[in-house]
This record gives structure tokens, sequence and C-alpha cells, in this order.
């Protein structure tokens, strides 16, 4: 097979930044050729010293229109993908499949006033593709980043997240954006305290965010972990904010590659 003919290409490794023992970034080259929508996730292929290739799927840190791009990983114990990964050096091969999946974008979206990004853990990859990118800024009144970890020192990209609303492109735009930290196993000053279900419940969530969650004018979207985003939508379900769906669109989606 031919490299053309492979569904693969191969980019190199530029640069990893462990954050803590069990979470890591990476960034790699970008194929020219390599296409995808704010949210999206691709399949990155390790290969192992037996020739072997292993293949997981990871949501894109980076905007669609930067030449590189970004990941963020969790290191899983005895992972057969993670292990392998996190042992990798800059100038080392990855393999990125040649397409892009899912459907964590903004066109789930005819309408709305009010985007709420629920994220857990590395879920919170999509969204900072998504806020990096000039649509949702154009599209909604009022975007709420949602990011909830177990560990304050496991709440990442907090550059990123501060510098978002200063970037040129989002020149008039950047007060649209209100980030709320949540933490889980520790009280820390200027974060919430508690699981994203909880503070839906108990009314915290939307008193930190000024805004209620309401059909009318609230688009959600949900990653992280699988049990956070069951829980959340049933909740959310019980307020008549529904899935969104090709033949029938709704308020929130999901993505489910875990």
């Amino acid at each position: 097979m031919t490299a053309s003919e492979e569904k693969f290409t191969r980019q190199r490794l530029l640069e990893v930044e462990t954050l803590t023992p069990n979470l890591f970034t990476l960034r790699t080259t970008r194929d020219p050729g390599f296409r995808f929508r704010a949210g999206q996730f691709a399949r990155l292929g390790v290969r192992k010293a037996s020739g072997s290739i292993v293949w997981r799927a990871y949501s894109m840190v980076s905007a669609p229109h930067d030449e590189f791009l970004d990941f963020f990983s969790i290191v899983v114990p005895g992972g057969e993908f993670t292990s392998e990964l996190s042992r990798l050096q800059p100038g080392a091969e990855l393999l990125v499949d040649k397409q892009a999946f899912g459907f964590l974008t903004l066109d789930r979206f005819p309408d709305g006033r009010d985007l709420w990004l629920l994220a857990t853990g590395t879920g919170v990859a999509p969204f900072l593709s998504i806020l990096q990118d000039f649509e949702a800024w154009e599209r909604f009144e009022r975007i709420l980043l949602v990011y909830s970890v177990r560990e304050s020192r496991e709440l990442a990209y907090r550059k990123l997240i501060d510098e978002l609303p200063q970037r040129e492109y989002l020149e008039g735009l950047g007060d649209r954006l209100t980030f709320i930290p949540v933490v889980t196993r520790e009280k820390v000053p200027g974060t919430l305290y508690g699981r994203i279900t909880t503070l839906i419940e108990n009314g915290e969530l939307e008193h930190a965010a000024g805004l209620t969650l309401e059909p009318e004018h609230s688009r959600i979207m949900l990653c992280g972990n699988p049990q956070m985003i069951e829980d959340t939508r049933a909740l959310l379900k019980a307020r008549d904010l529904n899935l969104s769906l090709v033949r029938r669109p709704g308020q929130v989606a999901v993505e489910n590659y875990w």
C-alpha cells in the first residue's frame, strides 16, 4: 500500500508537556490536507516495538486554522496506548487518521443565545478548539465554560483561557466569555466545589453564571466522564432541554467517543 492509499498520515511530535503525573499535552505537525471543524476529534496511532499500531480518539485542542495539532491526554495506568504515548519524545512519529470525526460542533444548534460548555477532565479539549474559532463568539451573546476537575492542579490551559478574550480577532467580543472552574475534591478560592450535576441541582452553577438553563435560550455541550454526561442529560431533560438530533433540533449536544 502506498502512502497515498493509507488512511493515515505520518506526523512528528513537536512538544510534550507533563502537567501532573497523570495528565500531559502534546503538539504534532499537521498534514496540509487534514481538515476538521472545531469540536471534532482525530484518531491517533502509535506504533509499538512489535510493529503493530494502537489507535485512540482524541479531540483537537487547537483551532481549525492552526498549522499544528494540539491534544490533551490522561495517562491510563497500564493502558496500552497512553503508556506508549507518554514515553514518546519530540521528534517521534505519530500517526493521524486522514479523516476527522465527531458531531460536537456548533452546527448542532440552529439558534440560541447562551452557549454552555460543560466539561470534566480532558473533556475540555474540544471546547478549547471551539473557543479559539470565531463562530461561537459571533453567534452567541454569552459563552459559559464550566471546567470540572478533581484537584485544582488539574485545571489545564489556564493561560490559554485567560488570554482568549484579548485575541485580536475577538476585539469587542471578549466579555462574552465567563469561565467557571469547578473542583470536586478540595475547596479552592475562586472555584465552585462539587460535581456539575450537584451544582445544577442546587442552583449554584446558574448563580455563578448569572444565567438560567432554559430551553428558549440555552444551548449546552457536554464532554467528559460518561457518567457525568448521562446524569447531566437526565437533569437537563427534566427541564425540557433535549438532545439535538438531525430531524429534531434540541438544546443539548454530547460527545461519546470514550
